[in-house]
C-alpha cells in the first residue's frame, strides 16, 4: 500500500477515568458513551469538517484539514458537556480530554501515522478532565483566529518525542466566547505555588457541628497563609463550594490553583477523626494523606494541634512536588524561584557536587534577581557544609565574608519570609559567632510561621551551641514532630545527638547521631558526635573507627582547622573542650 504525507490538524480525545467507570458500571459506562458519540461528539466533528480515522474503547483520532475547525470542534464538544453532566454524580461522570497537534502526518489508507499523530495522543494525555491542550503549532495559527484564551503550560518532555513540546490549554471553555463575542477577561495566574484548603466533609450526621468543621478549616487556612512562598486562596471564595460535591479539577480550573487541600470530619462521642489529603491537580498525584484523633474536650487547642500537624507535614511535601515541577522545566525559562528550588534538591543531596552546583544555581538566582533572600541567605547555609562538613571546599576568607553579607542582606529583604529568615540566622552562628542576633531572628521566624520544622531546628541548634541542652531538644523534637519525613532529616537527628551530648547523656546521643547516619551515611555532624560520644563512653575503638570514616570526607583535618572554625559558633567553653578532649583521644592529630 502507498504512503504520502501531508500536513493535518490531528485531535486526539479519551475518557478521563475510563477504567474506573468501567469497574463501576460497564454495561451503563459503554451505553453512554456511545450515547455521547451519537448525539453530540459525531456530529459536532462533522459540522467541523473532521474524520474520524480510528476509534479505541473510549477515545477516538480525527483529522481536520482546518486548524482552527478542530480547535473550534473541540471547544464546542467540552462546552456541551457540562449540561449533559446534569444531575450525574461527579465519581459517574463522563468527561473528556482532548489534545490537538498540527504536524506532518504518514497517510496510508485511511490511516495516519507519526509524529504529528503521536504529538497529538501525547498532549492527551496531559490534559486535564474537561480540558482542550494544543501544541504551540497550533497556538501560533489560531491565536489570532480565535476568540479563546490560551494560558502557556510550557515546554513538556513527552513519551517517546526527542524534544520538548510546548504546551497551551484552552481556558475558561465553561464560559468561552462564540466566534464572533469579545474575549472575556481572566484573572492572571499568581507567580507562585497556588492552594485551595476547601471545606471540610462533615460526616457526623450532626449538623450543630459543622462549626467545628468550618471553625477547622479556618484554622488551617491561616496557619497556611504564613507560607509567604504560597499563594493561598481566602476563605469567602473556598467556602463558596461549602455543600456541593465537586469534582478538585473543575475547583482547579475556576480558582487558578494547583493544589487542593480536601478532609473530612467524623464525630463519635467526645472523640473526633480527621482525616486530610493534598492533591496536585495538575498530575491527579496525592502529595499527602493522614488523619489525626482528638477528644473534643477543648475544641479550640485540637483545632490548633491539627492545623500546626497538617501545615508541618505537607510544606516539605509541597516544597518537594514544585522541587520536582521546577527539575522538569527547560533550563532558559527559569525565574529565580525556579533556581532557588533546584539549588534545595542539590543541597539535599548532601554531597560535595550537589553543595557546588546549589551554590552556582543561587548565584544564577541573585543574578535575576538581587533583592531574592532566600537565595541569599541559602549561599551561606551550603558553603557552611562544603566548609566545615567536607563537601566541596575549600571555602576562602571571601567566601564566609560574602555569605555573612547576604545573611544579613536577607534578613532585611525577607523580614517577613521566616525560611529566609532561619537560614540567614544559621549562618550567623557558624560564621560570625552571632548567637544573640541569630536568637532574635529565630524568634521573628517563629512568630511569623510557628509551625516551620526548619526554623525550629535552627533554635534548637543555637541553644545547643549555648550549651542550653534542654530546651534545645524541645525545640528539636517539635521540629521532628512537624515534619517527621522532612528531607533535612538527619540535621534534626544530628542535632539532637549535640543536644544529648551536651546534657551527658552519651548513650542517648550515639542512638540519634546513628539514626542521623542511617537516612545519610556520609552525614557528616552525626559521625562527629558519635566520635566524641563513644570516647566519653570508654568506647575508644569504636571512636577512632568513626574518625577514620570522617577523615576520608575530610581528608588533612586536624584539631588545630577544626577549633579554628568551631571556636565562632561553639560559644559555651564547656562544650567545646569536650569535643576537642574527644577528638583527641580518638586519635585526631594536632596539626
Amino acid at each position: 500500500m502507498s504512503q504520502t504525507r501531508r500536513l493535518a490538524a490531528i485531535l486526539a480525545a479519551d475518557v478521563a477515568g475510563y477504567s474506573r467507570l468501567m469497574g463501576a458500571d460497564e454495561e451503563g459506562t459503554l451505553e453512554r458513551l456511545k450515547a455521547l458519540r451519537r448525539e453530540l461528539v459525531d456530529p459536532k466533528i462533522a459540522e467541523h469538517h473532521g474524520r474520524i480515522v480510528k476509534t479505541t474503547g473510549d477515545g477516538l483520532l480525527v483529522e481536520f484539514a482546518s486548524v482552527v475547525d478542530a480547535v473550534r470542534c473541540a471547544v464546542a464538544v467540552q462546552q456541551a458537556m457540562p449540561e449533559r453532566n446534569t444531575d450525574v454524580r461527579v465519581d459517574n461522570r463522563i468527561e473528556l480530554r482532548i489534545g490537538i497537534n498540527l504536524g506532518d502526518v504518514i497517510v496510508e489508507g485511511d490511516d495516519l501515522y507519526g509524529d504529528g499523530v503521536n504529538i497529538a495522543a501525547r498532549i492527551e494525555a496531559l490534559a486535564d478532565a474537561g480540558g482542550v491542550f494544543v501544541s504551540n503549532t497550533v497556538h501560533d495559527h489560531v491565536r489570532d483566529r480565535l476568540p479563546f484564551v490560551f494560558e502557556d503550560l510550557g515546554e513538556q518532555q513527552v513519551k517517546n518525542i526527542a524534544r520538548p513540546v510546548r504546551v497551551y490549554r484552552v481556558r475558561d471553555l465553561s464560559s468561552a466566547a462564540s466566534p464572533s463575542a469579545p474575549i472575556q477577561p481572566v484573572l492572571p495566574l499568581p507567580d507562585k505555588p497556588s492552594i485551595v484548603v476547601l471545606p471540610f466533609a462533615n460526616m457526623s450526621g450532626d449538623p450543630e457541628q459543622e462549626y467545628f468543621v468550618d471553625g477547622m478549616v479556618e484554622e488551617i487556612t491561616t496557619a497556611i497563609s504564613r507560607l509567604p512562598w504560597l499563594f493561598v486562596i481566602a476563605r469567602n471564595s473556598s467556602f463558596a463550594y461549602k455543600g456541593r460535591a465537586v469534582d478538585v479539577k473543575h475547583v482547579a480550573r475556576e480558582l487558578d490553583v494547583r493544589y487542593v487541600l480536601e478532609g473530612s470530619v467524623r464525630k463519635a462521642g467526645n472523640r473526633v477523626r480527621i482525616t486530610g489529603q493534598l492533591i496536585d491537580t495538575a498530575t491527579d498525584a496525592h502529595i499527602w494523606a493522614d488523619r489525626f484523633d482528638g477528644a473534643l474536650d477543648d475544641i479550640f487547642e485540637l483545632q490548633d494541634q491539627v492545623a500546626s500537624n497538617v501545615v508541618g507535614a505537607i510544606e516539605p511535601r509541597l516544597r518537594q512536588s514544585e522541587i520536582e515541577r521546577a527539575t522538569r522545566k527547560p533550563s532558559e525559562s527559569l525565574a529565580a524561584y525556579d533556581l532557588y528550588l533546584r539549588a534545595l534538591a542539590q543541597s539535599h543531596k548532601f554531597s560535595a557536587e550537589g553543595m557546588h552546583q546549589a551554590v552556582a544555581l543561587l548565584q544564577r538566582a541573585l543574578a535575576i534577581d538581587p533583592s531574592y533572600a532566600p537565595a541569599a541567605a541559602m549561599i551561606g547555609w551550603c558553603r557552611h557544609f562544603q566548609r566545615d562538613h567536607g563537601l566541596g571546599g575549600p571555602v576562602s576568607d571571601a567566601d564566609v565574608a560574602e555569605s555573612v553579607r547576604l545573611a544579613r542582606h536577607a534578613i532585611v529583604a525577607g523580614k517577613d519570609d521566616p525560611d529566609a529568615l532561619w537560614m540567614a540566622a544559621f549562618v550567623l552562628i557558624v560564621f560570625a559567632g552571632e548567637h544573640a542576633t541569630a536568637a532574635s531572628v529565630i524568634d521573628r521566624a517563629l512568630t511569623l510561621n510557628p509551625n516551620s520544622a526548619h526554623a525550629w531546628h535552627s533554635r534548637g541548634f543555637v541553644l545547643v551551641f549555648l550549651n542550653q541542652p534542654e530546651p534545645a531538644i524541645e525545640a528539636l523534637e517539635q521540629a521532628m514532630r512537624l515534619s517527621p519525613l522532612d528531607p533535612l532529616g538527619p540535621g534534626f537527628k544530628s542535632a539532637l545527638a549535640g543536644a544529648h551530648f551536651a546534657a551527658g547523656r552519651y548513650e542517648e546521643a550515639v542512638e540519634w547521631a546513628d539514626r542521623a547516619l542511617h537516612e545519610q551515611p556520609h552525614f557528616d555532624p552525626a559521625m562527629g558526635v558519635k566520635v566524641v560520644s563513644c570516647v566519653q563512653l570508654g568506647r575508644i575503638d569504636e571512636a577512632r573507627e568513626w574518625l577514620r570514616r570522617r577523615l576520608e570526607l575530610q581528608p588533612g583535618l586536624t584539631i588545630g582547622g577544626w577549633k579554628a572554625n568551631a571556636e565562632a559558633k561553639i560559644a559555651s567553653p564547656e562544650i567545646l573542650a569536650l569535643y576537642v578532649d574527644g577528638l583527641r583521644k580518638a586519635g585526631l592529630p594536632e596539626q
